[in-house]
């Protein structure tokens, strides 16, 4: 049953969802409606899972601010089980609240992986990894990618599993940030996208909704064959640079959450990504002539 299909479970004032998204499952609870509604769009083909059957990583709450506080700037404020890792945010932004809220939950009790700071999508089981920088454009690239029809795996965690490198899927929704949202309205009319919330600690963000495939598809692992490093620059023609397989592992170790934490494991894990995978960079200016590039990829090595 998916979470489209299953109405919100009440506990007095407050509603709970209770769904999973890749290996990870989430149950919420929270008084705020418009909340609710969204979460329920943005995952409307996730699993909805039974929280009373099987075990839930993420107990998470979202509540209203002190009452003092609701009649001039109303407040959300996260909460995962004991811990309130947040400052509170306005109630209006309750929904970039819980996204952030869960990528911190996911980097702080995910170590069983090898995490990656990297959009992964998928194209005939083979997976491409962008690993990048806050601000080289990994989430309007990788929201491109996902509407000319790329499996979305993630945008913000590259999950690989150290002892079979198959990357793990956590498809959620993709949040814009400022010039992206026009972006990608201008780039596809099928790009579903919430409302935007403006003025957050990022600027103005707005999701593009998962798609459906992907998330009835989020038990289905790929296995890396490209790794390519990308970097927007406004007015820039495409270039493209091979990499030799120390540099990318330099980079790629860069853009790993654990990394260091996981020792010789993620030193063998890294070191054999690298050395399956074809390597580059690339800039770029024009989305629709990076996406027509990547669509143009070489043939896996393996």
């Amino acid at each position: 049953m998916t979470l489209a299909d299953s109405p919100a479970r009440a506990n007095g004032n407050r509603q709970c969802l209770a769904y999973r998204v890749g290996p990870f499952t989430i149950e919420l609870h929270t008084p705020l409606r418009r909340l609710v509604e969204l979460v329920r769009w943005s995952y409307a083909h996730a699993e909805c899972i039974d929280p009373d059957a099987a075990p839930v990583q993420f107990n998470a709450r979202i509540e209203r601010g002190p009452l003092r506080r609701q009649l001039l700037k109303p407040q959300a404020i996260f909460h995962l089980e004991n811990d309130t890792p947040f400052q509170p945010f306005p109630a209006d932004h309750a929904f970039p609240l819980l996204e952030w809220g869960l990528n911190w939950a996911i980097a702080l009790r995910a170590q069983q992986f090898l995490m990656l700071h990297a959009a992964v999508l998928e194209r005939d089981g083979r997976a491409l990894l962008l690993p990048a920088v806050p601000g080289s454009g990994k989430s309007t690239l990788a929201a491109a990618l996902t509407l000319r029809g790329w499996r979305l795996l993630s945008d913000e965690f590259g999950l690989v599993d150290p002892q079979t490198l198959a990357l793990v899927p956590v498809p959620r929704a993709i949040p814009l940030k400022n010039a992206s949202i026009g972006v990608i309205r201008a780039f596809s009319p099928l790009a579903e996208l919430g409302p935007v919330f403006p003025k957050t600690r990022k600027g103005d963000v707005a999701h593009l909704r998962p798609p459906g495939e992907s998330l009835l598809r989020d038990r289905e692992a790929a296995y890396p064959a490209w790794i390519v490093f990308p970097r927007y620059a406004a007015g820039a023609k495409l270039q493209r640079q091979a990499l030799t397989r120390g540099h990318a592992f330099h980079r790629l170790s860069q853009n790993s959450f654990n990394y260091r934490l996981l020792g010789a494991t993620g030193f063998a894990a890294l070191t054999a990504l690298v050395q399956r995978c074809h390597c580059w960079r690339a800039e770029y200016g024009d989305l629709d002539e990076i996406v027509a590039a990547l669509d143009e990829l070489p043939s896996p090595l393996r």
